[in-house]
């Protein structure tokens, strides 16, 4: 059955102003930057005291609500059902996890989950629709350890929010790939990453993963030059996401504050994901929310000082045509295919997709393309342009796990 939106809300109502109480000047970013320093030094005034809002619980072990139910159980999981299981733990924008399947013995339809768009930050719907394709990657990839065969048809009808079909045959023998077995391991790590370069053996690794997949070509950026002027554009677009009201806005609606906030919704993005050390990550689970301006600098400063500092190197997808959903749903499963054969490797693997949304916005608002111009000429492929892009390197630590709404929620 699709899931009830009244008893499974999506972004939650909350204003930004709320997020620390009355007369209480703590900044839980502030208290990370302290800790980076070295330095922790809490000032309370007014009330006298801190409302802590998270528990002891929590911090010594953050996945053991149930939200993380989801990771430890997926490959228990048989027939179509389990192959949903598999699905939910795919890559997805901002972890909004954008679907609704529809299950039958024999087929498993895949649509999108209008409420759970992100607004202004994926202004014309490639982030949905390309997390929709990391999700049908997953099935896929479930089906052999089934038992199953699968005929796959992308945009089956008019329903544009019918994404895909996926028709399930009776195969007689179960057979599980590298890729399938890495789906439970597989975390975006927002953390820093070792100064060691990765091999080119692994680069074409990666790359042979778009070699069945029509339209879609890899565009690396190794050399310590190209990495440089990427990761300055990807700054500059971060700031200007930070200056949009909008996406700022669309973008902090998104993220689960506490313990209460990660078990209601079982989605968006949490303390823990920031992959921070445990002792950092710990003292911004007890103290009480940031503000959306504060946590919009604290995602710049983690920009600048360390996704785009430590990158050892980044990926990106191009297409001709990145407005196509069928190009953004094969661009969903390689980058899913990505990430999976990222992590059999041992690397760290993160998308980021400020460019792009800053595209994106540009566009539907009708203004200059100033960041498409410098993203293509970065590119320097005639013709083709990019449809999503993605960090890769040594992770210091692994990444931790996200918030999953469970199979009953969704199907």
């Amino acid at each position: 059955m699709a899931v009830n939106q009244a008893d499974q809300p999506g972004a939650p109502e909350r204003d930004e102003k709320s997020a620390v109480p009355q007369g209480q000047h703590v900044s839980r970013r502030g208290i990370l930057k302290g800790f980076g320093t070295g330095i922790l030094t809490v000032v309370v005034v007014g009330t006298g005291a801190v409302a802590f809002k998270g528990s002891r619980e929590q911090v010594l072990d953050y996945s053991a609500g149930h939200a993380y139910d989801p990771w430890k159980d997926w490959q228990d999981s048989p027939g179509p059902l389990g192959m949903v299981a598999a699905a939910i733990l795919s890559a997805n924008p901002h972890n909004t996890q954008p679907w609704i399947f529809r299950v039958s013995s024999d087929r498993i339809e895949l649509y999108a989950d209008p409420s759970r768009a992100t607004g202004a930050l994926d202004a014309l719907g490639r982030e949905q629709m390309v997390g929709l394709g990391a999700a049908l990657e997953n099935l896929i990839l479930a089906a052999g350890p089934r038992g199953y065969a699968t005929t796959v048809t992308l945009l089956p009808d008019s329903n544009a929010a019918h994404v895909a079909t996926i028709g399930l045959h009776r195969s007689g023998q179960k057979q599980a790939s590298a890729l399938y077995r890495a789906i439970g391991d597989r975390h975006s790590n927002r953390g820093p990453y070792q100064p060691a370069p990765v091999a080119a053996q692994a680069i074409a690794r990666l790359t042979a993963q778009a070699s069945d997949l029509p339209g879609l070509e890899l565009r690396w950026f190794t050399t310590p030059p190209e990495r440089a002027a990427l990761g300055a554009l990807m700054i500059d677009a971060a700031q200007a996401i930070v200056n949009d009201q909008g996406q700022s806005v669309d973008g902090f609606a998104w993220f689960r504050a506490s313990e209460a906030a990660i078990e209601k919704h079982r989605d968006g993005l949490t303390d823990w994901g920031q992959d921070l050390s445990d002792l950092i990550t710990s003292a911004a689970v007890l103290l009480p929310a940031s503000s959306r301006t504060a946590g919009d600098q604290f995602w710049l400063t983690q920009t600048k000082t360390v996704h785009t500092k430590t990158a050892a190197a980044y990926g990106v997808i191009t297409v001709r045509d990145p407005g196509d959903a069928l190009t953004r749903l094969r661009g969903g499963q390689l980058i899913e295919r990505l990430h999976l054969s990222a992590t059999v490797q041992g690397l760290g693997f993160q998308h980021m997709n400020q460019i792009t949304e800053r595209i994106d916005r540009e566009a539907s608002l009708g203004q200059p393309p100033a960041f498409s111009d410098r993203f293509d000429a970065l590119l320097d492929s005639p013709g083709r342009t990019a449809l999503v892009s993605f960090r890769i390197g040594h992770p210091v630590r692994p990444g931790r796990l996200s918030p999953r709404r469970p199979v009953s929620w969704v199907s």
